[in-house]
């Protein structure tokens, strides 16, 4: 990727006297989560696969990192993050830390988030998506209004969804703060939040708006480094904003006569994802389902008929029901048989660890974000040229895939694809 001359790096409160900020290294569990979080920061920014780049002395600009830790066992995923951070603190210039995780708190989250929080005086964390329809309020994580213990956002995890922050957090000493805190003067959020960590805990405020999540990075950044931010990619939007970074760039859709076939990879259980692929196979796209147990298995061949269309869409038929713990397995498969279809296509990957084990099968250890499609649909472009649109599976509204494929052939969303 061709490097580019950083830009000045105001700080939250302007003044003539007041210290540029660091760039920011941000570790995520999972790749379309690293890929929404690159965008929300916005300004020069690089979205690296390997971990190994952490330990990368120029830092002229963000680092985001995919430590792809998701599926790893508990010990295994906290030691990556460890690792990490061990890695970013020896040499060159010291960075602003922001960890990545999951709006409905899926993953290792205790365990990594301990691993985060040693060395550090507080981890201020606020998982909130207001752009999703996440919010987190008492403590409790709400999807649409709904708390998130009494949806089915868990459905394909081994456990129960937590009632609470502190309950998922179990182990780590986590305090609540209330909206009326969090909405109060600068100074009386500053106070709390140093009051918590004075008492050995970390902050968990409350927020239900973008409003609440600058505020809370506002406070964050004026305590200094040693509060380390924590969060979805609403709180990455907020520390974007309060660095003051340009706007996210619009992708650009190639020429008509440049455009490559387009491969839908959906390989997230969401119900939604049903009519998400309904909107495109009205217009002609192929849809390939793929039987769990034959995918597992390595049985699957794909037809011959499905080389020759333009756009095409393959996905997990989950009508019997998928077996918890079973995601990552399946993905992989998934992955290898999108990074062997034929003809080179354009991709657009849905669910995290669908879009890691695809890229990882093609040998791609880099992306370069291009901008939003629509929250959370983030539009890359890989090393040697191909377009890559990963989005979280939870994310989009039923017309999400439509919307995807029309930014990036123009004319889809009239005509039909053609085969």
């Amino acid at each position: 990727m061709a490097s580019q001359p950083p830009p000045p790096r105001p700080s939250v409160s302007p003044s003539a006297s007041a210290p540029v900020l660091p760039y920011v290294l941000a570790l995520a569990d999972d790749l379309s989560g690293a890929a929404e979080t690159a965008c929300a920061l916005g300004g020069p920014v690089r979205l690296s696969l390997t971990a190994a780049d952490v330990a990368e002395s120029a830092a002229a600009h963000d680092l985001v990192v995919d430590l792809d830790t998701r599926h790893l066992p508990t010990a295994e995923a906290a030691h990556a993050v460890r690792t990490a951070l061990r890695a970013a603190t020896p040499a060159g210039p010291a960075r602003l830390l922001y960890k990545k995780v999951d709006s409905q708190l899926r993953g290792h989250l205790a365990a990594e988030t301990a691993a985060y929080a040693e060395g550090a005086e507080a981890v201020v964390i606020a998982p909130a998506l207001p752009a999703a329809g996440r919010t987190v309020t008492g403590g409790v994580v709400h999807v649409n209004g709904v708390p998130l213990h009494r949806t089915d956002g868990w459905r394909a995890e081994r456990a129960a969804a937590p009632r609470s922050l502190p309950e998922a957090l179990s182990g780590l000493p986590v305090r609540t703060v209330p909206l009326d805190v969090v909405r109060s003067d600068p100074a009386a959020l500053d106070a709390e939040f140093r009051r918590i960590a004075d008492s050995g805990a970390h902050p968990a405020p409350d927020s239900e708006t973008d409003a609440d999540l600058d505020a809370v990075a506002a406070a964050a950044l004026r305590l200094g480094p040693g509060f380390r931010l924590l969060g979805s990619g609403g709180l990455a939007l907020a520390l974007g904003r309060a660095l003051m970074r340009p706007a996210a760039v619009t992708h650009r859709p190639a020429p008509a006569q440049d455009r490559a076939p387009l491969l839908f990879v959906v390989g997230t259980a969401e119900p939604a994802a049903i009519a998400q692929i309904a909107h495109l196979t009205a217009l002609g796209a192929h849809h390939v389902p793929l039987d769990p147990a034959d995918l597992a298995a390595g049985t699957v061949r794909l037809p011959r008929t499905v080389a020759a269309p333009a756009l095409t869409v393959l996905s997990i038929d989950g009508s019997a029901g998928l077996r918890p713990g079973a995601g990552r397995a399946l993905s992989a498969a998934l992955g290898a048989l999108a990074a062997a279809y034929p003809g080179r296509p354009d991709l657009v990957l849905t669910g995290g660890e669908t879009a890691r084990t695809t890229l990882d099968a093609l040998g791609i250890r880099e992306l370069e974000p291009l901008g939003e499609i629509h929250h959370g649909a983030v539009h890359s472009r890989t090393p040697d040229g191909r377009s890559v649109v990963t989005r979280p599976g939870s994310h989009g509204a039923e017309d999400s895939l439509l919307r995807i494929a029309a930014a990036l052939w123009p004319l889809m969303a009239t005509a039909p694809a053609a085969t």
